[in-house]
């Protein structure tokens, strides 16, 4: 059947636009919009459509403008940037063949609705190339074969029946505008129904299925949303006109008469070498498949040389082997012929990929419901042990089964690969297996690739990486109150979800291990920190810590009487009782009564009450001092003195937090479920909640944590004499700058407020902190934080040297490095906005420090896990957080453990400053810190 493939030109241009870097090749010209529009262009023709034609904007005002004179009145104008690329974007496309289509009067929409109406009619298949949601309206399942679908060539996502429609929005195909309607559109400055999203649009057309019955009923609807709806009546059929794509146009132009022509090769081998398209031009020559600029981290011949910015700018990534992009061969292992031989095809290969199937994302609760496994890319397995469902076939036994499995996956030898394995690890050993010679987790060798160029989930990875879209939980399992467990899943649907998990974390790998090989700095900090690491922190989890609930239950209680009191106070304060955890009663209460200035506003614009805003008026009245009290006792004792008890596994009568590897670019672990690295420390309700993390009888609570370990960076890094001095004495280092930056004799004539002047420059800077910041900290003047500032720098110059070099070095590569070579990419280092830009420059000076304080906790993890490996019974790490290690110790082992965990994290790195450690020794976390 023949298709046509309608591109959205103007959509793309500007989504390429703001999606990609500020780019530009030799010459200065930027070639960022034009860079994206190209490589969709060419993945488009790599499916050799037999029409297509690409729609743009004419100039000059619409109908729409005539009906509603405000129709994207709030639209700025195109930026000079963006208008450059315009004139190239359509020499290209008139160089590759296809017709360009603009018309007076309509948008780009219009005319692409016309003939997207007329080609299916006429038995032609319709793809629309967009990402625009409007046209949405236009799905249609196809009729004799010829439908309507909309492809989004920037998300992978694909729309072309009503199912589909619905799974995105809510409603079907032919409701889409009436949606619409009520909702608004705050791109095109249509006004919806106020407080109308599409949650509420779709249950208002679920209900009465049509905008006129919807308004016909308003009065039925209760509440304030009703009320906005009745205020919004007279606005409604005028939204639906301006939200409808015409269907009936004259274009001038049959469906028939798009035919791609015959390319213009030395057109295009002009403005492709002109723009540094240099993978497009190897492929023009013959030298490359077709598919979008390479994602191998090289030179693509821009002005900007960083392979942080050709990692970014690539549209959608090229795998190095078309077979990773193929689709996969799967089985289900339901006898035990098949069984034996998916063990034997395990035990000849060297490594495998596999995935586990549970009834819980609870690692530490969850049981097995099935294992896949793949062997080579297209081949996998998956071996149900737990489905459950009426009618389900016979399975063969799980305990039999994973004995089986036993020998394979504790052979050091056999290389194991997964992807967010750590998850995996825990499931398997609380079934009896503890994996051995887990070798490559393709969740991390992204994020060591690469921390910033996308999401590290597989969906993501897949689609990056392979040009492959994965199946969804959702798909075979449903979603929201439908969701059924995955042990209710139907075998078919299940293997093609579970062998596929482990077919493409195999193909991931062999697609993202050469990129690394080519990197070797990067290589190092993947196979030497991030995959030893993984083991340790399943241990670390594992372990889990002992809290003591009746004393976080006294908190509670004790917490509650504060707030109640904050309330009272507020109450007092305002006159009047107010609801104080609502935004908007509390908005109105304090600039609209008390004419507080909205100092803080918003991405709306309307006055913000965040805890910036409260903070930036609290001297100016009380009450929003009160309330910051309120909202932190009320956090307190939600998020740890009421859920932490909740959180103690049944089974270890523990918390088992989870920690996150791939979480903040700089490589810093994160944690969750519950999140530990948030407890307040420098305040007495936070150290009330470390005194419930407790030891259990006959042992102790040890903590062990680095000393200024982002400072000494700092001085490692910069090199800077007088900070290389101040460290290597053993000196107070805020004292030592402040007797520097204020010229005294010794350490002792610096006062307390010089020290902490000192203090709040030192961090500052590292964290990007200018003179207003510094003003602000320290209530002083502007002018007076800045001349501590130039003070600062003249007596520490290797610092202001080290920083001016590292923006630099960010200018032109697009990344910092870490001192172990972790690479941290910088997106946004040449942004136009210069609120980006600066603050792409304030993450280049931090993020070397963090990174690397980061790698060496990690280091001294690992070293760590490594000697209590022999003394598991008498010591064990229990808790990480930022640059500290928690142990749980037996007492008579605790002198032995402090010795080897401080010389060990000592050892971590060798900086041109010691790396100092601080501990302490307690019944509970509070008393050790």
């Amino acid at each position: 059947m023949p298709r046509l493939v309608l591109i959205d030109g103007s959509s793309y241009l500007y989504r390429a636009f703001h999606a990609l870097p500020p780019l530009s090749n030799d010459a200065g010209e930027p070639t960022g919009a034009l860079f994206g529009v190209v490589n969709m262009l060419r993945a488009t023709l790599k499916e050799k459509p037999d029409y297509v034609a690409f729609v743009v904007d004419a100039p000059g005002k619409t109908f729409r403008d005539e009906l509603y004179p405000e129709y994207k009145a709030n639209r700025a104008a195109m930026p000079d940037d963006l208008r450059a690329q315009v004139l190239p974007m359509c020499e290209i496309v008139e160089a590759l063949g296809m017709t360009i289509l603009r018309q007076e009067g309509v948008e780009a929409d219009d005319v692409i609705g016309t003939l997207a109406v007329n080609a299916a009619a006429a038995g032609i298949d319709v793809t629309i190339s967009t990402g625009d949601k409007d046209f949405a309206q236009l799905v249609r399942e196809p009729q004799d074969g010829a439908g309507i679908a909309l492809v989004n060539t920037m998300s992978g996502s694909r729309l072309d029946s009503e199912s589909t429609v619905v799974d995105k929005f809510g409603v079907r195909p032919d409701q889409i505008v009436d949606f619409l309607a009520l909702m608004g559109d705050s791109i095109d400055n249509v006004p919806g129904v106020e407080k109308c999203g599409p949650k509420t649009a779709a249950k208002w057309l679920g209900e009465y299925g049509t905008l006129d019955e919807v308004m016909a009923r308003a009065g039925e609807v209760k509440g304030k949303i009703g009320e906005n709806l009745r205020a919004a009546l007279p606005r409604l059929p005028l939204n639906r006109t301006l939200v409808t794509i015409r269907t009936d146009l004259d274009v001038g132009r049959a469906p028939t008469d798009l035919v791609l022509r015959e390319r213009h090769a030395d057109d295009l081998r002009r403005l492709y070498a002109r723009y540094g398209f240099k993978q497009a031009l190897r492929e023009l020559e013959g030298g490359a498949a077709s598919g979008g600029d390479s994602d191998d981290g090289r030179n693509v011949g821009l002005r900007s040389t960083a392979a942080g910015y050709a990692r970014a700018a690539s549209a959608a990534a090229e795998p190095a082997d078309p077979a990773l992009a193929a689709a996969g061969t799967y089985e289900t292992v339901l006898t035990q012929e098949q069984f034996d031989a998916w063990l034997a095809r395990l035990q000849a290969v060297d490594e495998f990929a596999f995935d586990t199937e549970t009834d819980s994302l609870d690692p530490m609760q969850a049981r097995i419901v099935g294992v896949s496994f793949s062997t080579e890319p297209g081949q996998a397995a998956y071996l149900p042990l737990g489905h459950d469902y009426a009618g389900a076939p016979a399975q063969l036994d799980q305990e039999r089964s994973l004995a089986a499995l036993r020998p394979l996956f504790a052979d050091p030898a056999k290389k194991k690969l997964g992807q967010h394995g750590k998850f995996d690890l825990h499931v398997l050993r609380r079934h009896g297996i503890d994996v051995e010679g887990y070798a490559d987790d393709t969740m991390l060798e992204s994020f060591v690739y690469n921390a910033t160029a996308t999401r590290h989930d597989m969906d993501s990875l897949a689609r990056r990486y392979l040009g492959y879209e994965t199946v969804k939980y959702e798909d075979v399992a449903g979603k929201g109150a439908k969701q059924i467990p995955f042990s209710q899943v139907a075998l078919d649907d299940a293997t093609r979800y579970a062998a596929e998990d482990s077919d493409v974390t195999y193909r991931l790998h062999r697609a993202l291990a050469p990129k690394l090989a080519a990197e070797p700095g990067l290589e190092k900090v993947y196979r030497e920190i991030e995959m030893p690491l993984v083991p340790v922190l399943a241990r670390i989890e594992a372990n889990g810590v002992m809290i003591d609930a009746a004393e976080l239950k006294r908190q509670s209680a004790d917490l509650g009487r504060r707030m109640l009191a904050a309330q009272q106070k507020a109450t007092e304060l305002a006159g009047r009782t107010f609801n104080l955890d609502s935004p908007k009663q509390l908005g109105a209460l304090l600039f609209d009564e008390l004419k507080l200035p909205a100092l803080v506003k918003t991405p709306s614009g309307a006055p913000s009450t965040n805890e910036e805003a409260l903070e930036a008026i609290a001297d100016q009245h009380e009450l929003p001092r009160v309330i910051l009290e309120y909202r932190g006792l009320a956090k307190l004792r939600s998020t740890y003195t009421d859920k932490l008890p909740e959180m103690v596994n049944p089974y270890t009568g523990r918390v088992h937090t989870s920690y996150h590897q791939a979480g903040a670019a700089t490589g810093r672990l994160a944690s969750s479920d519950p999140n530990l690295q948030n407890i307040p420390i420098r305040t007495d309700d936070g150290r009330r909640i470390r005194q419930a993390f407790v030891a259990p009888p006959g042992r102790r609570i040890v903590a062990c944590d680095y000393s200024q370990i982002e400072l000494r960076i700092m001085a490692h890094l910069s090199g800077d004499a007088g900070l290389l001095r101040a460290f290597e004495s053993g000196a107070d280092i805020h004292r030592a700058t402040a007797a520097e930056v204020f010229g005294k004799a010794s350490l002792d004539e610096v006062s307390g407020n010089e020290r902490r002047a000192a203090k709040a420059i030192n961090f500052g800077l590292m964290y990007g902190m200018g003179a207003f910041g510094l003003a602000r900290q320290l209530g002083i003047a502007r002018g007076e934080a800045q001349d501590y500032i130039a003070l600062y720098f003249s007596r520490y110059p290797g610092v202001r040297d080290f920083m001016e070099r590292t923006r630099q070095q960010a200018r032109e590569t697009g990344y910092v490095e870490t001192v172990f070579g972790r690479r941290l990419y910088l997106e946004n280092i040449q942004a136009r906005n210069q609120g980006l830009r600066a603050g792409a420059e304030r993450a280049a000076i931090n993020a070397p420090m963090q990174g690397t304080a980061a790698d060496i906790i990690k280091r001294a993890m690992i070293s760590i896990d490594g000697w209590l490996h022999d003394h598991a019974q008498k010591a064990c790490m229990v808790l990480q957080v930022h640059d500290e290690l928690v142990f749980e110790v037996e007492e008579a082992f605790v002198d032995t453990l402090l010795t080897e965990a401080k010389a060990r994290m000592s050892a971590a790195a060798q900086l041109r400053v010691p790396l100092v450690v601080d501990s302490g020794i307690g019944a509970n976390w509070d008393e050790a810190h």
